[in-house]
């Protein structure tokens, strides 16, 4: 039975990609596409999902639970602040261009995505915290706004025309601009 448990799973992972990188070609695509790309029979796909819809919402948790992953794994208190944005921007960078279209997509108002992203943001506001503690972000910084520009940066540098960029030199680049800017004084 495991075994079985084991393959579903990997199936469902298979289409999961795949649709993925059908969809972020073409967001019209059919379920008979998706099931061209993975390598199954439309059947399959339609064994696993109802319907289109519960595809992309289904594609939506599961990148939402690779984001979680993603903070979750590169937050610390023990490292020095510096290093855990750096890690925790390149992460999620990750997560953003491999899941781009699912991440663009509006998650389910559901609890258990909400928690996600609740506790991202808490990740996230203490990060910045320890940031400015470290003298990394002036003491007068206002962290409400620091984060919401470290989103807005994040979601530039996934979607734009960098692609192909790897994550970890795409972090390097949002968090020099998160922390200098372009201003002459800044250096």
């Amino acid at each position: 039975m495991n075994k079985l448990r084991s393959d579903t799973e990997r199936t469902v992972r298979t289409i999961l990609e795949a649709a993925e990188r059908v969809l972020s070609r073409n967001p019209a695509a059919s379920m008979e596409q998706i099931a061209e790309a993975a390598g199954v029979a439309r059947t399959t796909v339609h064994r696993r999902f109802t319907s289109r819809d519960a595809l992309v919402d289904a594609m939506t948790a599961w990148a939402t639970h690779r984001f979680a992953e993603a903070v979750e794994s590169a937050y610390t208190t023990t490292a020095p602040p510096l290093v855990t944005l750096h890690q925790v921007t390149a992460n999620v960078l990750r997560i953003k261009i491999n899941w781009g279209y699912a991440m663009s997509r509006t998650p389910s108002a559901g609890p258990e995505v909400a928690r996600v992203y609740a506790v991202a943001r808490e990740r996230c506001d203490e990060m910045f915290r320890r940031a400015r503690d470290a003298g990394l972000l002036r003491a007068d910084a206002d962290l409400d706004w620091t984060r919401r520009v470290y989103y807005a940066l994040i979601h530039e540098a996934a979607t734009g025309p960098d692609e192909g960029q790897d994550a970890d030199a795409l972090a390097t680049r949002l968090v020099d601009t998160l922390l200098h800017g372009f201003g002459e004084h800044n250096r």
